[in-house]
């Protein structure tokens, strides 16, 4: 994470080199929310399971967070032209097993290739995109990258749910293929090769110690539900390779001197309580689309471009927000906008609420755009307040942490919602159930196909209500971090 980026002098093409740099980014993260609108098709299609569907986000976001960390490493090392067209040649591989996957595994082992080629494309393609500018323009490119990477998430639905509906869901897959290519020749063309005049140093240790305790507790999260939990060895196994590795890392931060997260930065009480509410917004951010679609496309029976296109307005809103809050001055008090940005977010949930079974399409398209809007206006406000009071020499291995934290916030959020789901779906149909008991004396004057009848009905409203109760999970993460507001230090303004 310390790593520094490799330099590319402004020059004649450096405008092309920008443009493709920026086009990968907006492609990598639309890629991954693209299938959300279409998880009816692909679990039909596949024979997907409920809580299968799930790791389809979740495995383009761990794996990606594993590579996220050491791509300026690799980049130093072994080239940034070379990584960057390794990157780009797997993440087409990953594309085009996506679309010849017959089973749910092989789907997840591809949706695993994008993300972990996902993770190495973001950072480069910002480091390029930078590099290329001049000196005096780089200050405000990072509002730039951050808008076209929520415009990637919050677009990616709507063409994933259009193609899916008119061409089936394998050949939304297909449109990423020629602007890798386009990409990939770019770089190849006009992209020089640079590596770090000495082998950059990278703490192995600490990177795989913290790798090794998430990555077990998201598999813990992913497997339990359908393993039993602690009556599966294998649970058992990845709860312990959580516990080992987050102990290991912890120490290892403790006790070296040189480690993968420098301890000045958990110094700063500003940077401290941002991350913790960026991570809140990050367990939002995705977690929200991920309850959404599947609500729109399997419970309220609306077709996949239809539910693509109710996630625009949430998309509207986020980037326009955070596009009108990146042209407020750095010299002002950003922390009454953190405290708006959360209050809005919350709001927007307590509206999701009150959504019913018998609803149109409106109710979700507004309080989509409220809670956009409330992202919006977040995620730079608490960004700006987080790096207000941090020593400039931290910002870089702040900026890989506090981006790495989002990204873990919106895994670990999809697969909670997830598990609940699951969860909340059987008790509440146990408890529908019941309450038809008084009518067994007359069951068997009904006919099978009346009996399945009732119990889809029974599964369709237990499963409605173990939506809104997700939906809750997600608001009451907000209400949790909104005190934190009050603990952070007025921002010093920017020179």
């Amino acid at each position: 994470m310390n790593a520094n980026p490799v330099a590319i002098p402004p020059g004649e093409g450096a405008g092309s080199l920008r443009f493709a740099a920026l086009l990968a980014t907006y492609m990598q993260s639309a890629n991954l929310p693209l299938p959300n609108s279409a998880l009816r098709f692909i679990q039909g299609s596949l024979s997907m399971t409920d809580d299968q569907a799930g790791w389809i986000f979740t495995a383009y976001l761990a794996a990606s967070a594993i590579t996220l960390p050491i791509a300026q490493w690799l980049a130093g090392r072994y080239g940034l032209k070379r990584i960057y067209q390794a990157a780009l040649a797997f993440f087409v591989l990953g594309l085009l097993l996506a679309t010849q996957a017959t089973t749910p595994l092989e789907f997840v082992g591809a949706r695993i290739i994008q993300g972990a080629a996902s993770g190495v494309l973001a950072p480069l393609s910002m480091a390029i995109a930078v590099e290329t500018l001049a000196p005096a323009r780089r200050g405000k490119f990072g509002t730039v990258w951050t808008a076209i990477v929520l415009f990637g998430i919050a677009s990616g639905p709507s063409i994933g749910g259009w193609i899916s509906e008119h061409f089936g869901w394998r050949p939304m897959f297909y449109i990423s293929v020629p602007l890798s290519v386009f990409i990939f020749l770019v770089m190849a063309l006009l992209l020089e090769e640079k590596k770090a005049g000495k082998s950059p140093s990278f703490d192995f240790f600490g990177f795989g110690t913290f790798t090794l305790g998430l990555i077990s507790l998201q598999m813990l999260l992913d497997r339990g539900e359908r393993l039993e939990w602690f009556a599966s060895t294998e649970i058992w196994l990845e709860a312990m390779g959580c516990a080992l590795g987050l102990y290991l890392f912890v120490v290892h931060v403790l006790t070296a001197k040189v480690h993968f997260l420098n301890k000045s930065l958990f110094r700063d009480r500003n940077f401290v309580l941002s991350t913790i509410i960026f991570f809140a917004l990050g367990f939002v951010l995705l977690s929200t689309m991920a309850l959404t679609a599947p609500m729109l496309d399997e419970l309220l029976g609306f077709p996949p471009d239809t539910t693509g296109f109710l996630t625009i307005p949430r998309g509207v809103g986020l980037v326009g927000a955070f596009v009108l809050m990146g042209r407020l001055s750095d010299r002002i008090d950003h922390r009454p906008f953190v405290a708006t940005g959360i209050a809005l977010v919350i709001y927007a949930n307590w509206l999701m609420l009150g959504y019913s079974p018998l609803m149109d399409g409106w109710p979700v398209a507004g309080a989509g755009a409220l809670q956009g809007v409330g992202l919006g206006v977040l995620m730079p406000a608490i960004s700006k307040v987080a790096f207000s009071t941090l020593d400039p020499k931290l910002r870089p291995e702040g900026t890989g942490l506090f981006n790495l934290v989002r990204v873990y916030g919106s895994t670990i959020g999809v697969a909670i919602v997830q598990i609940f789901f699951f969860n909340n779906t059987q008790a509440m149909h146990m408890a529908l159930a019941s309450n038809l008991t008084p009518f067994h004396g007359a069951a068997h004057l009904a006919s099978v196909q009346t009996l399945e009848g009732l119990n889809e009905t029974v599964t369709h409203q237990a499963a409605f209500i173990a939506v809104i109760g997700q939906f809750k999970i997600l608001m009451l993460a907000m209400v949790v971090v909104c005190p934190l507001v009050v603990f952070l230090r007025k921002p010093v303004p920017a020179n």
